[in-house]
């Protein structure tokens, strides 16, 4: 399967927003602008559930490989059961929610929004939201990685600490000067890749022996036939847990 695309018998009928692996299994998780959610086994090439929903999903995460949840265009964040693909809503943004993501160290669900607030959900208890951060800008991306919070706003990327949401305690731009659409932390190193509005991919990663950063950049989209690059968004990046 390396370096191939996969190929599904349906095509997914609308540009997709979000791709998640199984934390445990060869299971590829995806959400969708035609407002479904789906789940793929990737070694069989097979959908395994299909769970259509009122709003265009922007985000989806797992929680465990029988739980998943979405972010939608309606603002709800919904949660899956990835046996049954019954879902149920456990609560909602402001405005649309672009983000969503599991912390197995807080037992959270972490969201973000257009309403420029990040919200944090206890799924255990009635009471729902744990915690309210208002953000000056809309969050775009976000990404987790232990106790780190990975969020991209414009072309700039903070870092929180999930424990400690008051401010970040750490900023970096992106070096591409442009939208950044995608962020994703990579699980084997201090560092994070980011995606562009114009389809471009920079990664950075902190070298701890050596005072400069690591960072390289490269187009996803090679030249057409005439020699000019066609700007295709960069809407995802993910990193399989299975080889890392």
């Amino acid at each position: 399967m390396s370096g191939a695309a996969l190929k599904f018998e349906n095509p997914i009928r609308d540009a997709i927003s979000r791709i998640r692996f199984a934390p445990k299994s060869d299971s590829l998780l995806i959400s969708s602008w035609d407002s479904s959610l789906r789940l793929y086994d990737v070694g069989n090439s097979a959908l395994r559930l299909e769970a259509s929903s009122e709003a265009a999903l922007l985000d989806c995460c797992f929680q465990n490989e029988s739980v998943a949840f979405s972010a939608g265009s309606d603002g709800f964040i919904r949660r899956y059961d990835l046996h049954s693909g019954i879902h149920d809503s456990i609560g909602n943004h402001d405005d649309t929610s672009t983000c969503v993501g599991y912390s197995d160290e807080t037992c959270q669900v972490i969201t973000a929004g257009l309403d420029k607030k990040i919200l944090s959900w206890d799924t255990r208890t009635p009471k729902g939201i744990a915690c309210v951060r208002n953000m000056d800008s809309e969050v775009m991306s976000m990404s987790l990685s232990g106790f780190d919070m990975m969020v991209a706003v414009g072309a700039s990327i903070y870092v929180y600490d999930l424990r400690r949401l008051e401010k970040p305690f750490q900023s970096k731009d992106s070096h591409m000067g442009v939208q950044i659409v995608c962020v994703s932390s990579i699980p084997y190193a201090k560092g994070f890749a980011v995606g562009s509005v114009d389809g471009r991919v920079a990664l950075e990663i902190s070298c701890p022996s050596n005072s400069d950063d690591i960072r390289y950049m490269f187009r996803c989209h090679p030249k057409s036939t005439d020699s000019k690059y066609h700007l295709v968004s960069v809407n995802d990046i993910v990193f399989n847990p299975m080889y890392v």
